[in-house]
């Protein structure tokens, strides 16, 4: 995907269009997170205070900036999947069999919508432990940007939640939406952890 300014994704966020909307934006939310772990990491990486660190330091920055290009990858998705799930709203239903069709269109599309913002849950949980993997371990100088990256994940992982919920209230009870439950309340827990990385990055800040 080649991607806009950001004014512009910005503006096509505030118009009447469907998308890009609240799924993208809790994607470029983690993709902005991602991207401050890398730079607390660059700027760590390579100086003599944080020799014992390096390892872990660059473990965190090649993590991160694979994580970094999933997100922005899942926002085109998100806007894929919503795009599925309109056309299946949008099928026919006159007889029994388009009614039983568009039905289960219209099941795997809200799955597969659900899917997307998992994935971003996923990535939002994993960016709350690698800030906290490299807080006090990292440039002080930056440890601003290690509690900004935990609020941005956390906000990320939060709303990555709303969007997996609002594809769940549409399907039916069943394996599927109980696998895709279990896995999003496994996610969500991760945002407690955040606040403690918050907490103790800004301990730290004022000393």
């Amino acid at each position: 995907m080649s991607w806009p300014t950001v004014d512009q994704w910005l503006s096509d966020l505030a118009s009447d269009s469907p998308t890009p909307g609240g799924g993208g934006a809790s994607a470029l939310t983690a993709a902005a997170s991602a991207a401050l772990i890398s730079m607390v990491c660059n700027l760590s990486i390579g100086r003599p205070r944080y020799t014992e660190h390096e390892q872990l330091l660059t473990g965190v920055l090649r993590r991160a900036t694979q994580r970094r290009e999933l997100a922005l990858s899942l926002a085109e998705a998100d806007a894929d999947a919503f795009q599925t799930v309109l056309a299946a709203y949008k099928l026919p239903k006159s007889s029994g069999e388009e009614r039983r069709d568009r039905a289960s269109a219209i099941q795997a599309a809200l799955a597969g919508a659900a899917e997307v913002p998992l994935r971003v849950a996923a990535i939002a949980a994993d960016l709350i432990r690698l800030a906290g993997d490299i807080s006090g371990r990292s440039n002080p100088n930056v440890l601003s940007d290690v509690a900004v990256a935990a609020v941005l994940a956390r906000a990320a992982l939060d709303s990555a939640v709303v969007n997996v919920e609002v594809n769940l209230a549409g399907l039916d009870q069943g394996e599927q939406r109980s696998r895709l439950a279990g896995q999003l309340a496994t996610h969500a827990s991760a945002a407690a952890e955040a606040e403690s990385v918050i907490q103790e990055a800004r301990a730290g800040i004022s000393g």
